[in-house]
């Protein structure tokens, strides 16, 4: 039984690399060498820009979380809400990741009270107070990106960066690859029109 590293994979990949490799052969073809060259740059260029494009990208997904961060919390303000009555017992056991939904009432800025229906804290029951974001206009609205968030959105949008480069490199050894495959199917295919006849007519 074969070895692990016999496997047509393995064998594959080491008749590739060997393929390519810069040792000088003689019988190397020039595409080979041009494909080595182009696999070196394009490797050589993933690490060097990697770095650089995670950082521009993180910087920019930060900026533009933080200025909707303070947009938000210039629109939006944090009032008293009374809980006037508890959250469903169906809710609460649906699941214990879900938050329960409670009816809260609270004052509008302009104010007048207002009612409606917003998470709350497990186990809160009527009486008790919460807050909540409300808008200028008094409508309940979702609370304002958390320094976290941004941070968060700030680290995807580097790793999305670092990921599309990397697409990007690979598509274009890709299609470099094909390229040069075509060439050397032209290539043998001149070859066998010049040497086939010699093997194949009778003597």
């Amino acid at each position: 039984m074969g070895s692990k590293d016999d496997s047509p994979s393995t064998t594959s990949l080491a008749r590739w690399v060997r393929g390519r490799a810069p040792d000088g052969n003689p019988l190397r073809r020039a595409t080979d060498r041009l494909e080595t060259a182009v696999l070196a740059v394009l490797v050589i260029t993933f690490l060097a820009a990697a770095p650089f494009v995670a950082q521009a990208c993180g910087a920019a997904a930060r900026e533009a979380a933080h200025q909707e961060q303070l947009a938000q919390e210039a629109s939006l303000r944090q009032v008293p809400a009374l809980v006037i009555k508890n959250a469903s017992s169906a809710q609460a056991t649906v699941s214990t990741l879900s938050t329960p939904k409670a009816q809260v009432r609270w004052t509008a800025p302009d104010g007048h009270a207002r009612t409606g229906e917003t998470p709350v804290p497990t186990g809160t029951r009527a009486g008790a107070t919460v807050p909540v974001w409300v808008t200028n206009s008094g409508q309940l609205a979702s609370p304002p990106l958390l320094d976290s968030q941004v941070a968060g959105t700030a680290d995807l949008a580097a790793t999305g960066g670092v990921a599309l480069l990397g697409f990007v490199i690979v598509n274009v050894g890709l299609a470099t690859r094909r390229v040069l495959n075509k060439r050397r199917m032209a290539a043998w295919e001149a070859e066998w029109r010049a040497v086939g006849p010699r093997w194949t007519t009778p003597a």
